[in-house]
């Protein structure tokens, strides 16, 4: 795999010629439109076949599969172009390997909304073990506040991404409850009422586990939520279930403030089978503009929460979106609009401007004029930026990658994934 940092004046043709494979290739790879004209500062993922099969009349991809003696996930993941869908055509040429194929095994999943678009989510299942519909709801005296997931669960089976429940205190103006958790943590009436219903829940849809996300729980709650978390953990292993529990981003075990209190890393590595460090929102809606997730930060998580929870236990948090601020940013006025990481290219190629990279974090940025006038400010991520995060997992021998989320379209990262990764299936 090569990762090209596109320079003034290039063209697609002319990167394919340098790698000596297809523009088309590497167009419909990328998801670049051949009319687009390339942004300075852009990533291209060029990556180069080994084994290429020409598809003969009557030929389908599952035959195919067999063929070479590989799932047809693996042909999704080497084929992204074709979406996740197995419509294929005679003459068609299907990758089955590329050079340097990977050989560190990971674990990835990602998080969908219920009314996520599902040509998405054909895409990029393929490349999930697997899939979270975000979110079950609690009530104070341990009911749950239902999903509608069945679509969602359907999907995922179809390609043999395992789901799992997720329980959070989420409100419906879309923050975190801490009281809420306290109610939970300290009734043992609904504390035991969550349990069976969750467990209930779980079995009736056929879900393979439960991914717990409890935020802003006070400190002293933390020892609580940990048991919480233990006896869901006894419960479904019984079942061969699992459970992942999700940890904002702490540095150490004193780190201060509601956010990092009442989680224990110690006791909920100990408590859950998995979990998920939220490695990103160092750049979020209200705050100044800056990257997402800086490499320097991500690491002193990664290498705290190593002191205190085994590697193989550990899913790191991989953000697929960007932020875009107005100028000047104002403390409590200011609010930066949520992109996908294709829009900021778009936002880039629309306002004439270059992409720049910055080496500390690690993390692409660019700053442009709306038509309005107004100054703005964009931090996302890249090839590039991606593959500097997927390489800590490799590099501290991780179980894997948990994206937050699914919702937007990004394929460089998938194309990146894919070269790094083994993924595991069912």
């Amino acid at each position: 795999m090569e990762i090209y940092v596109v320079r003034p004046g290039d063209t697609l043709s002319g990167i394919a010629g340098m790698y000596n494979v297809s523009a088309e290739r590497i167009s419909a790879t990328n998801g670049i439109s051949p009319e687009e004209s390339l942004v300075p500062g852009q990533t291209v993922v060029v990556l180069t076949p080994s084994v290429v099969h020409t598809v003969a009349p009557g030929e389908t991809l599952e035959g195919i599969a067999r063929l070479y003696g590989v799932s047809t996930n693996r042909l999704y993941r080497n084929n992204i172009n074709l979406g996740g869908v197995p419509v294929i055509y005679p003459g068609q040429s299907i990758v089955i390997s590329y050079d340097d194929m990977p050989d560190y095994t990971a674990s990835v999943y990602g998080y969908a909304y219920t009314f996520a678009d599902t040509s998405l989510l054909r895409a990029t299942l393929p490349y999930n073990t697997y899939f979270v519909p975000f979110t079950y709801g609690i009530t104070p005296s341990g009911a749950l506040v239902d999903l509608n997931d069945a679509a969602l669960l359907t999907l995922a089976r179809e390609y043999g991404s395992r789901p799992l429940m997720h329980l959070s205190t989420l409100t419906e103006n879309g923050g975190f409850d801490s009281n809420l958790s306290d109610i939970i943590l300290n009734n043992e009436v609904s504390r035991q009422n969550l349990i069976e219903n969750v467990i209930s829940t779980i079995d009736e849809k056929g879900y393979v586990g439960l991914d717990i996300d409890f935020e802003y729980v006070p400190s002293r709650n933390a020892a609580a939520y940990a048991a919480l978390v233990s006896e869901f953990r006894a419960r479904l292993n019984s079942e061969g279930k699992i459970v992942i529990v999700a940890l904002a981003p702490k540095t150490s075990a004193e780190q201060r403030g509601l956010l990092y209190e009442g989680h224990d890393y110690a006791a909920l590595g100990a408590a859950a089978d998995f979990v998920l460090l939220m490695t990103y929102e160092w750049g979020y809606t209200y705050g100044p503009p800056l990257a997402v997730a800086p490499i320097p930060n991500v690491r002193r998580v990664v290498e705290y929460a190593l002191t205190e929870i085994s590697p193989q236990k550990i899913f790191l948090g991989i953000p697929n979106y960007g932020y875009d601020w107005p100028l000047p940013f104002v403390q409590g006025q200011s609010r930066a609009q949520s992109i996908s990481n294709v829009r900021a290219v778009e936002i880039a190629r629309e306002a004439g401007v270059a992409i720049e990279y910055d080496e500390v974090s690690e993390s692409p940025h660019f700053n442009y004029t709306a038509p309005d006038g107004t100054a703005h400010e964009v931090w996302f991520e890249d090839a590039r930026s991606i593959d500097a995060k997927l390489s800590l997992i490799r590099e501290y021998s991780l179980y894997g990658a948990g994206y937050w989320n699914l919702m937007r379209p990004f394929p460089q990262n998938w194309l990146v994934l894919n070269a790094r990764f083994n993924i595991r299936g069912r």
